[in-house]
């Protein structure tokens, strides 16, 4: 199965997510493409029993009713990047290998084409994040996926709907129920998932990480191919040991450490900056901390400055002051490990 996606480019609709003017010199532009065939849903629905299967033919009804079409999105030039430079300091080279990427693409009919990545880096250290941050450069939509949390190994591909509670994977239930065929696909902690009994979380993986065997992607729920070729993915870890060989051979593999201390006090005052500026409350906050409070807030984890930083404002404004005081942050907060990787 080739699906081919049609060429006429259009700047992206109100009814799709834009990027914010101040991060975007790039408009998105869209071009529609196909992800699934009409006919081949039409068959599955009109082989099942009377009365039986019910999510199955409720899944087929609302694969009908959305119809195939999903917008195919891509910068219309290389977007502005440099606030990600700033605000990611310990990722400049996952950005220069992005931006390269983006280049290729650029003033150009080509879609838009991202190797699959691979982070790894302690916890804490912004690699969610940063997923993030890609979804909303490229204008597209997000899929997430925790491995921690899931057992089932059929998370990713689904089960059969011979089983009894079975549901559609992941990948299915984000480019059919999503507006996108090439959403940013985020498999966290990908080197804690486990299966159960016979099943290989990250079995599907070997065919979803190559283009061509990606374009006929089959859901065991649906039992219906889709075009997953296009999905952005960003897997994230702490420990590559427990990942397979030919899922990191499938990858680009970054080491991502912890920011030096310059680096982690420029974040913390980034972000204090931001959420002062996000909220009317902030108004009633000077526009910069102290510096012995940004030297605090610098020694923890990213993933931990916001929540101390909200701490403190909450503290300094039950106090009635307008600054924040190093007592106002969260007694006994974890402090960043040693830079490096952590093993």
């Amino acid at each position: 199965m080739n699906i081919s996606p049609s060429h006429d480019l259009v700047p992206l609709p109100c009814t799709a997510p834009a990027l914010p003017v101040d991060r975007a010199r790039a408009i998105p532009i869209a071009q529609s493409r196909p992800v699934y065939r009409l006919h081949e849903v039409e068959k599955r629905l009109d082989k099942l029993p009377p009365r039986e299967h019910e999510t199955l033919r409720s899944t087929y009804e609302r694969m009908l009713e959305r119809g195939p079409d999903r917008f195919q999105v891509k910068p219309s030039g290389l977007p502005a990047m440099e606030h990600l430079y700033e605000e990611l300091p310990n990722f400049h080279d996952v950005l220069d290998d992005l931006r390269r990427q983006l280049a290729l693409c650029q003033d150009s009919r080509d879609a838009l084409e991202i190797a699959p990545m691979l982070l790894l880096g302690p916890p804490g250290v912004g690699k969610t994040h940063f997923a993030r941050e890609v979804a909303q450069l490229l204008g597209t939509g997000l899929g997430f996926i925790s491995m921690s949390s899931l057992t089932a190994g059929w998370v990713l591909s689904g089960a059969s709907s011979q089983w009894k509670g079975a549901r559609p994977g992941k990948v299915f239930e984000t480019l059919v129920d999503g507006a996108y065929a090439n959403p940013v696909m985020v498999v966290d902690e990908i080197d804690k998932a486990r299966g159960e009994h016979a099943y290989d979380p990250l079995g599907a993986l070997y065919s979803l990480l190559e283009i061509d065997t990606a374009q006929a992607f089959t859901d065991e729920f649906a039992e219906v191919a889709i075009d997953a070729s296009q999905l952005i993915w960003v897997a994230t870890a702490n420990d590559e040991r427990a990942i397979p060989d030919p899922i990191l051979n499938r990858m680009n593999v970054f080491e991502v450490q912890m920011p030096d201390r310059e680096a982690a006090r420029a974040i913390a005052r980034r972000l204090y900056a931001s959420i002062r500026g996000a909220h009317d409350w902030g108004r009633r906050f000077d526009p910069e901390p102290p510096a012995a409070v940004l030297d605090r807030v610098g020694e923890l984890a990213p993933r931990e400055m916001r929540r101390a930083w909200m701490t403190a404002f909450g503290n300094a404004r039950l106090a009635g002051r307008a600054t924040i005081e190093p007592a106002d942050l969260p007694a006994g907060s974890p402090r960043r490990g040693p830079i490096g990787f952590m093993q």
